[in-house]
């Protein structure tokens, strides 16, 4: 299959641009919150160029970011233009922008979510870890290919046919 099929299929698949925002979003709440927790095992284990981040003495969180990531969506949503329906390559292409930052920013602030409820740093401890890793991971993908479910069948019976 050529890049340009590929490229086809998924236009056709994402007409619906709900569809495709959302297929977007979980998307990038997948892959996100993936790299988030292999970086910070890389931390743990003192693997690669990575760090534990300090501001003035302090751990930095990266709940942190998630929390900045839904503050910055919710305001590019209020200003959105394509409020009416009708878009233009710039509304698509913000839409397109603030599902990615959505599922991103999402996938950071509930991968601390232990942190909300204990209000003290648990990242590490082992209560409910790996369940909670597993139903995340799990609802990541079950999404994907809720949302992307066209894409994937068009692509596979596409690949079917080579």
């Amino acid at each position: 299959m050529t890049p340009n099929r590929a490229a086809e299929i998924y236009r056709q698949s994402f007409s619906d641009e709900r569809r495709e925002r959302l297929f977007l979003s979980s998307v990038s709440f997948f892959t996100t919150f993936a790299a988030t927790r292999a970086i910070t095992h890389a931390i743990r284990d003192g693997v690669g160029p990575f760090r534990n981040l300090t501001v003035g003495g302090r751990h930095f969180h990266h709940l942190v970011l998630g929390i900045a990531g839904l503050l910055g969506t919710g305001y590019l949503w209020l200003i959105e233009v394509n409020t009416a329906g009708k878009t233009s390559g710039t509304d698509d292409a913000l839409a397109k922008f603030t599902s990615i930052l959505y599922g991103g920013a999402s996938a950071l602030t509930l991968d601390e979510f232990a942190l909300w409820l204990d209000l003290e740093d648990v990242y590490w401890t082992k209560q409910g870890r790996a369940s909670v890793d597993a139903v995340v991971l799990f609802g990541g993908v079950l999404s994907i290919g809720l949302w992307g479910r066209p894409f994937f069948r068009d692509v596979f019976r596409e690949l079917s046919h080579l």
